[in-house]
């Protein structure tokens, strides 16, 4: 099974936890959240963008390889991130060829 999709959800057998959010925010209308990635004794940078768009509830996932020292600093980077993306794809980050 696909790591991405057992991370954001599809694939699941029920045995499967939906990932722990450490940090969320509303940036611009959208909102971030920062996702745990455990990778051996670091955090990776993960997260999720969401916004409601035409009535309908819209998600974008990113994972970096960046790799973080504490849940802290992988939520604020996460988040940062996040901004960063909205900043420079905005609403496109939905459309088809935006976002991963």
């Amino acid at each position: 099974m696909s790591f991405l999709k057992k991370l954001f959800g599809g694939g699941n057998d029920g045995g499967d936890m939906p990932p722990r959010v450490i940090g969320e925010e509303t940036y611009q209308g959208f909102t971030i959240r920062a996702l745990e990635m455990v990778a051996g004794r670091e955090y990776q940078l993960c997260g999720e963008i969401e916004k409601e768009i035409d009535g309908t509830v819209k998600v974008s996932g990113f994972i970096r390889a960046d790799k973080l020292a504490s849940k802290e600093q992988a939520a604020d980077v996460s988040l940062a991130k996040g901004r960063q993306i909205i900043d420079e794809q905005g609403d496109g980050l939905f459309s088809e060829g935006g976002g991963w």
